[in-house]
């Protein structure tokens, strides 16, 4: 039933989009005094449609496939036009009898009042909820980098604290297209060291395939959360809430260090120092063929700052979002 009710949410969305992405064609093609034929959601293909009805001659339906809609519009050249049309002279009422001007405008109408609903909604949003972000001067601990990020340089508790020689303000700004988009330079404070990363062009698409937490990651400290039944966790004892400071004798920190450190030692038994009710207890536990116990980790929870617009100045926040999320996309696509 979920899985309907899921099936229903998304037509009905993308219904929607449809019918405004038609609508935009449809008010541009009247107000240049072309003649509008047909406006339907979804194709009638072979002329069979689950509902139609015509008013002021135009024939608005519901077509019986749903891939899109279309409005067809009289003298312009496309799968749904009368080829035998194209036989007798232009009409004043048809599109092809206009000027590029107006025609172009018809064909564009669709994708603008796309953009506009795009900003409408990130407007709406921005409104109501405003912006939470994470303020980067509060990652006291660095990044952990992931498969992408060690391949370009980066380094686990690298600060990075300028894009292009511009100060960061959110940690967000670190995985916005500014930066994965190609060939930025990363300022990074590495032990009180300043030293410049390039981020090559290519980045996005490993990103886009591998994920962002292969890219750059908040470093953290941790303790156990929940142990998986049955697994090496559970037989060496540990417990939600406890907090592993040493393997083998070597301090453990972050639970990048953690994992390290227990994947240099698949197959084997270690020892855990762990800290339990503020008292330090000892537990030898074994790591499994993978590299792991099998315990789920809670890390810090990351500072979160929230800022509110008004009314107006939501607006340039909210568009921007559109645009960059367009933008983002297109590139992405390319």
């Amino acid at each position: 039933m979920n899985i309907l009710i899921m099936i229903g949410q998304l037509i009905a969305g993308l219904s929607i989009l449809v019918i405004l992405h038609e609508a935009g064609h449809f008010f541009a093609a009247r107000a240049f005094g072309i003649k509008v034929e047909k406006f339907y959601l979804f194709f009638d293909a072979w002329n069979i449609s689950l509902f139609k009805y015509t008013y002021k001659g135009v024939e608005y339906g519901i077509g019986w496939l749903p891939l899109g809609g279309y409005v067809k519009i009289a003298g312009m050249i496309d799968e749904s036009m009368d080829t035998d049309q194209m036989a007798g002279p232009p009409q004043p009422w048809e599109f092809r009898s206009k000027p590029a001007w107006q025609r172009l405008i018809v064909m564009l109408a669709g994708i603008f009042v796309n953009i506009v609903l795009g900003i409408f909604i990130f407007w709406m949003l921005t409104i109501k909820y405003g912006e939470s972000y994470i303020p980067n001067q509060s990652v006291k601990y660095g990044i952990v980098p992931g498969i992408i990020g060690r391949e370009i340089g980066l380094k686990a508790g690298d600060k990075i604290t300028a894009v292009n020689g511009k100060k960061i303000v959110r940690f967000e700004e670190l995985i916005s297209s500014k930066v994965l988009l190609g060939n930025s330079q990363l300022t990074v404070d590495r032990d009180n060291k300043i030293m410049n990363i390039t981020v090559p062009g290519n980045i996005y698409n490993e990103v886009a395939d591998y994920g962002i937490g292969e890219f750059i990651q908040l470093r953290s400290k941790f303790m156990v959360d929940s142990i998986v039944p049955n697994s090496n966790a559970q037989k060496a004892g540990l417990q939600k809430g406890d907090s592993i400071k040493a393997v083998n004798g070597q301090q453990v920190t972050f639970f990048d260090q953690f994992q390290t450190l227990i994947k240099a030692n698949k197959d084997k038994q270690i020892n855990l120092d762990i800290k339990r009710n503020n008292q330090i207890v000892q537990l030898p536990a074994t790591v499994n063929a993978q590299g792991t116990l099998g315990f789920a980790a809670k890390g810090d929870e990351p500072t979160i700052a929230k800022e509110k617009y008004s009314f107006a100045s939501s607006l340039p926040v909210g568009a921007s979002k559109a645009w960059s999320s367009f933008t983002d996309n297109a590139k992405g696509i390319s």
